[in-house]
C-alpha cells in the first residue's frame, strides 16, 4: 500500500469555511493537527455533515458507555489494519478507562481476561466483521446484556467503523500528527 493519501487533506476552498473550522477546532481539542479524516471526507460536503452527525450519535453521543465504544472501535481498528483508526482511537480509549493491557490485547499483542460483557462486546464485533453476521446464539449473548435498542447500536458501531475503516485505508489518509 502507498503511503501517499489518494486525497490529500482539503484546505478552505476544498471543504467550505464551516468544516475547515470545525477541523481547525478539532484538531485543538484533540492535540494534533487538524484531522484529516474532517478534511478529507469534507471535500464532499453534502455527505460530510450527514456522516457527521451520524457518526456523532454513535460516539460520542451513543448509549453504549464511552469504555465500551472504544472497546469496539479498538477492535474494529486492529481487525480493519486501519492505522488511521487506531491513532485516533488508541489515546481516546484510554481516556475512557481502557488499560495498557487491554489496549494491547485489542492490537493481538497480547492476551486478556475479559469480563464476561467486554467478551460479548469483542466475539459480537469479531462475528459481524468475519461473517457480515450474527448466529442466533451470538444474538442471544447480545440480547443477554443490551436493551433493544442498545443492540441495533451495537451492531451499526461496528458497520459504521468497518465502513470508515476501509474508506479511510483506500483513501491512503495518513495519521494525524500530534502537536
Amino acid at each position: 500500500m502507498s503511503p501517499q493519501a489518494r486525497l490529500s487533506p482539503g484546505g478552505v476552498r476544498e471543504v467550505g469555511p464551516a468544516i475547515w473550522a470545525f477541523s481547525r477546532l478539532a484538531g485543538r481539542v484533540s492535540g494534533t493537527e487538524p484531522p484529516a479524516v474532517f478534511l478529507t471526507l469534507g471535500r464532499n460536503r453534502r455527505l460530510f455533515w450527514g456522516w457527521l452527525h451520524f457518526a456523532g450519535r454513535l460516539m460520542p453521543g451513543g448509549r453504549l458507555p464511552r469504555r465500551e465504544t472504544e472497546l469496539v472501535i479498538l477492535r474494529v481498528a486492529a481487525r480493519a489494519g486501519s492505522a488511521y483508526e487506531w491513532g485516533q482511537h488508541e489515546g481516546l480509549g484510554r481516556k475512557a478507562g481502557l488499560t495498557a493491557p487491554e489496549i494491547e490485547a485489542l492490537a493481538d499483542r497480547g492476551t486478556h481476561a475479559w469480563p464476561e460483557r467486554d467478551a460479548m462486546l469483542l466475539a459480537t464485533t469479531d462475528e459481524l466483521l468475519r461473517d457480515a453476521d450474527l448466529s442466533d446464539a451470538a444474538w442471544a449473548r447480545v440480547r443477554d446484556h443490551l436493551d433493544e435498542r442498545t443492540s441495533v447500536e451495537l451492531l451499526m458501531l461496528v458497520g459504521h467503523y468497518r465502513m470508515l475503516a476501509t474508506t479511510l485505508t483506500a483513501l491512503r489518509v495518513q495519521p494525524d500528527r500530534r502537536r
